[in-house]
């Protein structure tokens, strides 16, 4: 089978260059930006996510009033996480991104099946079952400890928790960390019975957690958001901090699916103006980065039509 590994519209192809051109051509982006976002919002609301309604109802609760009980302001921020994306200037590192979070990723699921008329209730059960469904065959037989990565507002985090409770009729614990304090603050008071242990603003490179802390760490949707150098940083961190026979369960936008590489031009001009590292994603061999930093790579498989789920296990003996 002759599999594209890549979109032609990332990396080094002639499309991605003139796509990229267009993008670094400030008056060009300011309408790219703009377009994005507003496609963004008329999808979600046609397909019945009130969209200006949850962030406007979230912009006007107390919200903001916790984000000093949450924010470690001795965090230095890298320069990756300080640019314009998703078509904030600030990236996450604002309001107006936080309250937003939540009708973004009803929305993002609900494009996985565009073709079918359902709600984006059963989309996104859809999205994480999917996920769950693969990271189970790969977990250890008893899970006390799990770690999500890059947890934004903690619907992932949420989801995840509940599975494994739900899978083992036993407490577990569970984390999420963020670098940014004002998607915690929105993740914290969405946790309203506080199921979540911890709510850690913070580093996913450095993490601060002891070696060994936990069974299960996931990256959900959070690579196609990083350059690979601090991915490769993060899988460190994530060996670490696992268990000897601990998983780490990536999942993220698929290369080699259909979806992706046949998105229409407008689309995909579109996301490469809100997504500011997707050559360095759609080009980063993520299994053989995994090999590299001592994990033991399992599978990639193709959990939906637009996304893929990746394993790898922390060996019982590291070798760096």
């Amino acid at each position: 089978m002759n599999e594209k590994y890549k979109p032609d519209w990332a990396g080094e192809d002639l499309l991605s260059r003139f796509v990229n051109l267009l993008i670094q051509t400030p008056p060009l982006y300011g309408v790219m930006k703009h377009q994005a976002r507003r496609v963004l919002i008329t999808t979600a609301e046609k397909n019945g996510i009130p969209w200006r309604k949850i962030a406007q109802r979230l912009a006007d609760s107390e919200v903001k009033d916790s984000l000093g009980a949450i924010a470690d302001e001795k965090i230095d921020y890298p320069d990756y996480y300080q640019v314009p994306f998703h078509a904030y200037k600030r990236g996450n590192l604002c309001w107006e991104a936080a309250c937003e979070a939540i009708p973004a990723t009803q929305a993002m699921a609900l494009r996985v099946w565009p073709q079918e008329e359902i709600t984006w209730e059963t989309a996104q059960e859809r999205l994480r079952s999917s996920f769950h469904q693969v990271l189970e065959q790969y977990s250890p037989a008893s899970v006390t400890d799990i770690l999500d990565l890059g947890c934004s507002v903690g619907i992932s985090t949420l989801a995840l928790h509940r599975y494994y409770t739900q899978r083992q009729k036993s407490p577990v614990r569970t984390v999420g960390l963020d670098l940014s304090p004002y998607m915690l603050a929105v993740a914290k008071i969405s946790d309203e019975q506080g199921e979540i242990d911890q709510w850690v603003h913070g580093k996913a490179e450095n993490t601060g957690f002891p070696d060994n802390s936990f069974d299960v760490i996931t990256l959900q949707f959070v690579l196609h958001e990083l350059p690979r150098q601090a991915s490769r940083a993060i899988f460190q961190e994530a060996l670490r901090i696992l268990k000897p026979g601990g998983c780490l369960a990536i999942v993220d936008n698929n290369p080699t699916s259909p979806v992706i590489q046949n998105l229409p031009p407008a689309l995909f001009v579109l996301m490469k103006s809100t997504e500011p590292w997707s050559d360095d994603y759609y080009t980063f061999d993520i299994e053989n980065a995994l090999q590299e930093v001592g994990f033991t790579y399992k599978t990639t498989v193709a959990s939906d039509p637009r996304h893929r789920t990746i394993i790898a296990i922390k060996p019982s003996v590291v070798t760096l």
